[in-house]
């Protein structure tokens, strides 16, 4: 198992990491450049800076200009088809109960009877799922893969599968589009467009983005020959399903054919047909809603978090799952080997990354998760202490968001640092990973920025030729990019022909105990 205590210290204060080259991370100064042969593999990736200090505050026109418009108020049935489309059962209920039209007293009566019955449904339910009774802003903020949601300027980001493009959304709810072939930066902006939590590109497509937002899902059908800076609103679909919002996670299946979205507040994860606009519900009892999806790369299967200690990981061809209840918390997140069959993840309280192996099943076994009986611990992450030149640095703690390569031979962690513990720092961990013909995982170093800047996301470019890129958000709103030169072993084994094309309404649950080595 590996541990932290077998990492080569930190960078020296003052250095950053520039580049891996020969299995070991190589720092320097800021203004240092790459060698020479490899300053054309970065050449047109952009180095941005984004502080704070430049993004507009938050304006909503709607709420700016209300009083100059003479008020008009709508009728009752309208009234209630806006509330259930927003809010739901209980806002109908409190659209009835507040009624001012004449006649309808019984109505009212019953309305109130049954709100209240509804909230005591409500706390009742809060009780047992503590999450609930926080704002939508604090939900997002607590499952958000960004270490910061509701203090960086940067708060998702997503590259695209098949081109060097990525989308960067902000903290005053703009996205912006960058192109390394193009001079051209779209900004996105719709009236629905708030809290974004995560967003995700359609594969196989040249520029289709997916935006979870605090209401709905937005996707975006953007030109990508069109020298627009500003796209029109109409560019965007709604997609928006009752008692589904916030929406904190996405997931294009590889063939780009289905789109999944979660909310935390909803035990059905949503399989939507975007062309349509129509969903399913994949249902299930227990767990309490649903924080975060990860589709495996090969389109067989998927992680479903939720805000208990429990996950499921659902098989694609006929929704089946198997259901792992965890020891301490949630699961926290988690990431696909290429070809699917190993998944690794953390739990929340935990500072150690399990994987779990599975099986492809044919014929008659076809349409089973296939997953192995026990979850390994593959990396113990508690706190090390290293002794330098420049003093002792503390490093170690919780994972708070895990990504793996295209080529399924670098892992990259963020690790949290303890706030209780003086000294304690956030930092990105890089692992060096082989999959076949047995699961390897070894320490490759630790990445640090500018001083004073801690990572809030993380990403790999999904299609670099000279080995692995990974893209790093700070929290100085600086976005870098930090090269991995090697020779792959191998080519990743997706196919996006295995992705699922139908989705069944009904979905059946076997339950998956889940072991430990602690």
């Amino acid at each position: 198992m590996c541990s932290l205590g077998l990492f080569p210290p930190p960078p020296p204060p003052g250095d950053i990491t520039l580049y891996e080259f020969n299995n070991a991370l190589v720092c320097g100064r800021l203004y240092e450049q790459l060698p020479l042969a490899f300053q054309s593999q970065l050449a047109d990736l952009p180095v941005l800076s984004l502080p704070k200090e430049t993004l507009k505050a938050h304006s909503r026109l709607e709420h700016s200009t209300r009083p100059a418009f003479i008020h008009h108020r709508e009728s009752l049935w309208k009234r209630c088809l806006s509330a259930w489309r927003d809010v739901g059962l209980c806002g109908v209920l409190k659209e009835i109960a507040s009624a001012e039209e004449e006649g309808l007293q019984w109505a009212k009566t019953g309305s109130s009877y049954t709100l209240a019955v509804c909230h005591w449904l409500s706390s009742l339910h809060g009780s047992l799922f503590p999450h609930l009774s926080l704002t939508s802003e604090d939900m997002i903020a607590a499952f958000s893969q960004a270490v910061d949601w509701a203090g960086c300027t940067i708060r998702a980001f997503a590259w695209h599968p098949h081109t060097s493009k990525f989308a960067v959304a902000l903290l005053d709810d703009s996205i912006r589009v960058y192109n390394s072939n193009s001079a051209t930066i779209p900004s996105l902006k719709h009236r629905l467009q708030r809290n974004v939590a995560a967003m995700a590109w359609k594969p196989l497509c040249a520029s289709i983005l997916a935006v979870a937002c605090q209401s709905c899902v937005l996707v975006w059908h953007l030109d990508p020959t069109s020298l627009s800076t500003r796209p029109s609103s109409g560019c965007a679909q709604v997609l928006s399903y009752p008692g589904h919002s916030p929406v904190t996670s996405l997931a294009w299946a590889p063939s780009g054919e289905l789109l999944l979205s979660a909310s935390p507040v909803d035990t059905a994860m949503l399989v939507w047909d975007v062309s349509t606009e129509n969903c399913v519900q994949l249902q299930w009892f227990g767990g309490g809603g649903v924080t975060y999806l990860a589709w495996s790369p090969d389109g067989s299967k998927v992680l479903a978090a939720t805000p208990s200690a429990v996950f499921r990981v659902w098989e694609a061809q006929m929704w089946t799952c198997e259901r792992w209840p965890t020891i301490k918390g949630r699961c926290q997140t988690g990431c696909w080997s290429p070809d699917g069959s190993r998944l690794l993840f953390t739990v929340l309280g935990e500072s150690v990354i399990y994987s779990l192996s599975f099986s492809e099943y044919r014929g008659e076994m076809q349409g089973q998760v296939g997953g192995s009986k026990t979850a390994s611990i593959v990396a113990d992450l508690s706190e090390t202490t290293f002794e330098t030149l420049y003093g002792e640095e503390r490093i170690g703690g919780e994972v708070h968001s895990m990504v793996w390569d295209p080529t399924g031979e670098r892992l990259a962690v963020i690790i949290r640092g303890q706030a209780d513990v003086p000294g304690s720092q956030t930092v990105i961990a890089v692992f060096r990973t082989r999959n076949s013909p047995v699961f390897e995982l070894l320490p490759c170093g630790f990445l640090r920025g500018e001083r004073g800047a801690q990572p809030q996301l993380i990403a790999f470019h999904p299609c670099f030729k000279k080995g692995a890129l990974l893209t790093v958000c700070w929290s100085t709103g600086k976005i870098s990019h930090v090269p991995f030169f090697f020779v792959s072993a191998h080519v990743p084994c997706a196919s996006p022909s295995r992705s699922p094309v139908t989705v069944m309404a009904s979905a059946s649950v076997r339950e998956q105990p889940l072991f430990s080595e602690l």
